[in-house]
């Protein structure tokens, strides 16, 4: 009998068009992460996208290079900075206008850090929490008033993390931002669905990329991923086919959830 080596990121799957037809909007798109990774997935299923980010270089070139890849799908691009409503609203305003609807919205914005709690200052704390859980409902509400106008539903991914549940050394902003992710999931999930509106979330554990090996000591990426069942990190796009599945029909009786994207317990 052959064993799998689980220890082996396997190739990307094709796509099975889950998603013919619809819209969805990603936000922090650009560059090399579950974004852009969740945009790939997004087209190869069969949805056109719209592309989201506050650095507007990595934006146009995300959006260029998925325009190139996928000729027969729609892609377009809205600079988006979460910690402004003025600037959520107008990109889930802009995305309907551009592609004439929005069906899935995908909160993926978030930005981390390592600093312990006794070190930590109100600014790196309140950043974290305003990027990470604050745009997380912004977006959510701008999407939610977007449906209840259009009357059609639609379906919201949320991106939270594993840290939601676990504890890690210098990351206490980042897990209260991912914790919060969670409970706004369940709640505002329980609002949506009389709008039509299913709403859920993915925790990752650790998805490596190059922008995260980046911003992170490459020892401490080394030592997660080695704690994992596999030994290995997780491709940014296992991570995006997660959100594919939540965003399409196949979890239709599913809202309020959140999903571990990960090789070991939560």
């Amino acid at each position: 009998m052959t064993v799998t080596d689980l220890s082996v990121a396997p190739q990307p799957v094709s796509g099975h068009g889950l998603l013919a037809g619809r819209i969805a909007v990603i936000t922090a798109a650009a560059g090399t992460g579950i974004g852009s990774a969740t945009a790939r997935r997004m087209l190869d299923e069969g949805a056109d996208v719209v592309v989201s980010d506050w650095h507007e270089r990595r934006l146009k070139q995300t959006e260029e290079e998925l325009a190139a890849e996928y000729p027969q799908r729609r892609v377009a691009s809205v600079v988006c900075d979460v910690t402004s409503t003025e600037q959520v609203d107008e990109l889930i305003a802009a995305a309907a206008k551009a592609l004439g609807r929005i069906d899935i919205l995908v909160n993926n914005a978030g930005l981390g850090g390592e600093t312990p709690v006794v070190d930590m200052t109100d600014e790196q704390w309140d950043r974290v929490l305003d990027i990470t859980l604050n745009g997380t409902f912004r977006c959510t509400r701008a999407a939610l008033k977007y449906f209840r106008e259009a009357g059609h539903g639609g379906v919201i991914v949320n991106n939270a993390s594993v840290l939601g549940w676990r504890a890690q050394h210098g990351q206490a902003h980042y897990a209260a931002a991912k914790a919060g992710v969670m409970a706004l999931t369940r709640c505002s999930a329980v609002e949506a669905a009389d709008l039509g509106v299913r709403i859920n979330a993915v925790a990752p554990s650790i998805a490596r990329h190059p922008f995260l090996d980046k911003v992170s000591s490459t020892e401490l990426l080394d030592r997660l991923a080695a704690g994992e069942a596999f030994g290995r990190a997780a491709e940014p796009w296992e991570v995006a086919a997660t959100i594919a599945m939540l965003a399409s029909d196949y979890t239709s009786y599913m809202t309020g959830e959140v999903v571990s994207v990960s090789s070991q317990r939560a």
